[in-house]
């Protein structure tokens, strides 16, 4: 599919400071490489991933204390199209929501999402339940996620080599839909520090007609918190995430500086591909977070960045303790 794709694949249009021929096409096979195996085959690198463990971990619903929902958008290499003037490059958007749930001892939740780069589509619909179990000081969760994917190809956009192509006579598009199973388990200390791992896309299916295949990829998240002394307004939160695909590592550290509980800002960094700049809020239970990456390549040359928007909400549950009845043998 590799291959195939970035026969099809419209060149992109390179604008900026000047670049000899030989470094160009080293630069755009690597980019579409990369994109199809990268982005279309795993879940999408995001750099809020500290505020996002239900992307990558479905042992982590019902662990918010409330119904939580997180919506978040992100723009790779804003502003890189190909010469036509469309948008080639990759686009995240997702809407998470889980919530725990007593009778089930432990919590559900779900997740849409779609990605799109060039003009491939992928969209995609997990759900999940999740056992919650107290271990020590901390909670203990192990989930289970059934997710349904649909990549589509938009045919009609590509132009073809030569008149004659084989592939590209019919206009139409071409789309599969995926079943799949994502596994994770999580361990929280509230207020101190967390541990994930989880694997998403474990069955590795594979649709017929694209013959998009899904990759098999592991995650390991923690993150700590630690409240500076002498100053008890401000806490440092580092965290790290570790993707593992069964042929490469990607991974990310980042470090949170909070003040009062309501203002943070911090860096980030993720290996071989970007420097991030992290700032957000807390606004009557609402979380705003932003994030823009500097890329370490030399695609920065030819784009402004990538971008990121998140918003969280919790609504708490107060669950009230069950009310005790007596039978008085007067009213029998």
């Amino acid at each position: 599919m590799t291959i195939t794709y970035f026969k099809l694949m419209q060149v992109p249009k390179l604008t900026g400071k000047p670049l000899n021929k030989c470094i160009a096409v080293t630069l755009l096979c690597l980019y579409m490489l990369w994109a199809v195996d990268g982005i279309g085959q795993q879940s999408s690198l995001i750099t809020n991933y500290m505020f996002n463990n239900m992307v990558f971990n479905p042992a982590y619903a019902g662990l918010s204390g409330g119904v939580s929902m997180t919506g978040l958008i992100r723009e790779q290499w804003f502003g890189f199209k190909d010469n036509d003037g469309n948008k080639v490059a990759p686009e995240t958007m997702f809407l998470t929501v889980d919530a725990p749930i007593r009778v089930l001892h432990g919590g559900i939740g779900g997740m849409v999402s779609q990605d799109k780069i060039g003009f491939f589509k992928n969209t995609a619909v997990k759900l999940g339940y999740a056992y919650k179990t107290e271990l020590g000081p901390g909670i203990f969760s192990a989930g289970l996620q059934v997710g349904f994917q649909n990549g589509k190809f938009d045919y009609s956009q590509f132009k073809a080599v030569s008149a004659d192509d084989p592939l590209l006579q019919a206009t139409q598009s071409k789309s599969d839909m995926i079943f799949d199973l994502g596994l994770g388990f999580f361990y929280r200390v509230p207020d101190k520090f967390y541990v994930g791992l989880s694997g998403d896309q474990l069955l590795q299916s594979k649709g017929k007609n694209t013959q998009y295949r899904l990759q098999r990829t592991y995650y390991l998240t923690g993150g700590y918190q630690w409240d500076i002394p002498n100053h008890p307004a401000f806490q440092l939160q580092p965290s790290a995430i570790v993707m593992f695909d069964g042929a490469a590592f990607q991974f990310s550290i980042s470090g949170l500086v909070w003040y009062n509980n309501k203002f943070y800002g911090g860096l980030a960094y993720r290996y071989q591909d970007a420097v991030s700049v992290l700032a957000g809020l807390m606004i009557k239970g609402f979380r705003v977070g932003l994030a823009y990456d500097i890329g370490l390549s030399k695609m920065m040359n030819y784009s402004n960045g990538s971008f990121e928007v998140m918003l969280n909400y919790v609504l708490k549950i107060e669950t009230e303790k069950l009310k005790r009845s007596y039978r008085n043998t007067r009213f029998l």
